[in-house]
Parts: C-alpha cells; structure tokens; sequence
C-alpha cells in the first residue's frame, strides 16, 4: 500500500497537479530585492530627482488571496507577432499559453507570452510574460497595467502570485520602451496585490 501513495504522489508531480503552497517569505524576498535595485544608481529605472528622495515602494498588504494555482493550457502553433510598446519599437513574442483560474468565485483567463529573442539567451529559455490589468488600474495601481516574471511550468498548473507583480519601468521613467498590456489580459476584478502606482 506503501508503495502504490508514492507511486500516486510521483504521478501527480509528473501531471503537474502537486500544489504550490503560498509563501510569504517569497514575497518579502521580491519586496526586498525590487527595493534594493530601484534604490541602486546602477541599476534604478527612477529619474534622479525621484532616486534621491527614494525610501521604499508602495505595496498592497501581502494576501494569499491574490496566489492562485492556475490551470496552464498550453497554445500550439501560434504566431509570433510584434507587440505594442509605449514607443515605436515593436519586439517579437509569441502567445505561449493560457492560465485559468479562480479569484473570489470570478473565473478569470490570462494569455501567457514569450519573448523570442530573450528565450534565445540560456537563462531566459524557460522565462515567460505574463502582463495585465484591472480595474485598480489607474486608481492605486499603475495605469498601464503590471507585469509577473514566470517560468515554463512542468506540468498542467502554474503557480501565480499577484504579490509580486511589478510596474514597467515606464511608470518611473518615459526614457524606457515598455509593452502594453493586451486587450485580453485586462481582468474585471480588482486585483490589490503587489506594488502600487509611484506617482498620480
């Protein structure tokens, strides 16, 4: 009997249906290491005047709420397309996947995308996109919408933490090109988690 649960549980890993547990420290991790280089001459999107008056970014409290363990289906044979950026510049990527899940009872869709010519570098092989908005965008969350770095999931599911969504570098600086979210990944909900807009 021993055998067959372990033999169950590796099969489940396999499939992809092992759950993810949400993490705080995860989060607190993100905050950090995203407070440290917008705080760093070398590596901050923030234009001077902001960078010398820079303490911390605004967050919404931690929720486990906003983490979900989505559906991941894949998308076979789509197109590479040139994607609408904040300036003319128009770089490649391709519609990778979907994710399917639940917040507050709302069944919600997200298009996951990937970036062709960052994927042909060795540590962005396994990197994908994934860009939205809400209907916080615009009040206490940036505008334009926030992004969440993920990585080709193993199996049927994904892990996604709202916690750690972060604003383009556009919010902070219009020197920077950055991609617009997709009309099909604008979400009719709230989503009050991750970092907030930086200026009105």
């Amino acid at each position: 009997m021993k055998k067959i649960l372990v033999l169950v549980f590796l099969l489940q890993l396999s499939l992809g249906f092992a759950q993810i547990k949400f993490n705080v420290k995860a989060v607190e991790k993100f905050q950090k290491e995203i407070n440290t280089e917008y705080a760093d001459t070398k590596t901050s999107p923030l234009m001077v005047d902001d960078l010398a008056s820079f303490n911390t970014l605004d967050f919404y409290p931690i929720n486990e709420k906003f983490f979900v363990t989505a559906t991941f289906v894949r998308t076979e044979k789509e197109k590479a397309f040139g994607m609408k950026t904040s300036t003319e510049r128009t770089p490649s990527y391709v519609k990778y996947g979907e994710v399917h899940f639940t917040i507050e009872g709302q069944a919600l869709k997200l298009n996951i995308y990937k970036n062709i010519e960052l994927s042909k570098k060795k540590e962005f092989k396994d990197y994908l996109f994934l860009p939205f908005s809400d209907l916080s965008s615009g009040i206490e969350s940036y505008i334009g919408g926030k992004y969440i770095d993920l990585k080709i999931p193993k199996g049927k599911t994904i892990a996604i933490d709202f916690n750690t969504s972060y604003n383009p570098y556009c919010a902070y600086n219009h020197k920077y090109s950055c991609p617009r979210v997709p009309l099909e990944n604008d979400l009719n909900i709230e989503i009050r988690a991750g970092v907030k807009k930086f200026h009105d």
